[in-house]
């Protein structure tokens, strides 16, 4: 198994493949999508991605379609 450094991030399971730049623009893309947004609804901090372009709110538990990577 290989181990994630704190320089690397998420691209970490890449290793040495693909390159710099591409993993770089790939832990910036994985950062955004992943930590929870703020509701368009209730405006609570609490919205995580379900799949690409699909949003759900844990506060009012809407589910609603927005951007692939951010609401």
């Amino acid at each position: 198994m290989t181990t994630k450094s704190k320089k690397t991030k998420s691209a970490g399971r890449f290793g040495a493949r693909y390159g710099k730049r591409v993993r770089d623009r790939l832990v910036q893309v994985e950062s955004k999508q992943r930590k929870k947004q703020r509701c368009p609804f209730c405006k609570k901090l609490g919205v995580k991605r379900l799949a690409s372009g699909i949003w759900n709110c844990t506060k009012c538990n809407k589910k609603f379609a927005g951007d692939s990577y951010t609401v």
